[in-house]
């Protein structure tokens, strides 16, 4: 009795106003779920895009703060050094020693007969008996009477004539090869003036006793050779 009319009612429910509040319950149950289905997707998606920008971040940060190493590395291989360009040197030139000077054409001859007191030392010092100290000596000291007849030891044109205050008297002949031969301590008046031409085995003049740098040694002609203004050693020009 009671269950059938609890069956009746319960019929009566459904068929009645309770059909549609129960389709409304369910409807309502469906929206609810979709709802939650749809914002917990958007909360997985958001999470999701909030961990790689994380991870974005941290990346950029780390490679901020890193520090830099210095560089072992060596230099570029393109790099090429600048090449210094040097410059030619320029041609060295080799000083003409006496001892290399070769006679020049023509012939020589002694400008007087006698004997060699003082020889021909550019380089070595010797000892000087006027000025009693060691000095070179550029010429030599032929040992003659005084007034001898000097002559002229090589043809050439008289380039000057002079008083000098040391070598006295002194006659310069240039033999237009670069050579010259110089006569001192010769008298006071040679036989030759500037501009003479004078032939081998001219006059020149005589000894003298006019240089007075050499007033301590005996009589004798200073005589002496150049090349291109240095001295040389008269003996290699000289007949032996």
């Amino acid at each position: 009795m009671n269950s059938n009319s609890s069956g009746g009612k319960l019929e009566a429910f459904f068929t009645g106003k309770g059909f549609y509040i129960v389709l409304f319950l369910c409807a309502a149950v469906i929206g609810i779920s979709a709802w939650m289905m749809a914002a917990g997707e958007r909360t997985m998606e958001k999470d999701l895009k909030d961990s790689e920008h994380q991870k974005l971040d941290q990346h950029r940060v780390e490679t901020v703060i890193l520090p830099t190493q210095p560089s072992t590395e060596p230099v570029d291989e393109l790099y090429e050094e600048p090449v210094e360009v040097m410059a030619e040197p320029a041609e060295e030139q080799v000083p003409v020693m006496a001892e290399e000077v070769k006679p020049v054409d023509g012939a020589y001859l002694w400008p007087l007969t006698g004997e060699i007191e003082r020889s021909h030392s550019p380089d070595v010092l010797g000892y000087d008996v006027t000025m009693r100290d060691w000095r070179t000596h550029e010429g030599m000291d032929i040992l003659a009477p005084l007034g001898t007849t000097v002559y002229a030891s090589h043809a050439g044109t008289v380039e000057s004539v002079e008083q000098d205050d040391l070598m006295g008297t002194v006659v310069t002949v240039s033999h237009g090869d670069g050579t010259r031969t110089v006569y001192a301590n010769l008298a006071d008046t040679p036989a030759v003036k500037a501009g003479d031409r004078v032939e081998l085995g001219a006059v020149i003049g005589a000894v003298g006793d006019t240089a007075l740098c050499e007033v301590g040694q005996g009589t004798h002609l200073h005589f002496s050779i150049t090349m291109d203004g240095a001295s040389v050693d008269p003996l290699r020009y000289l007949p032996g």
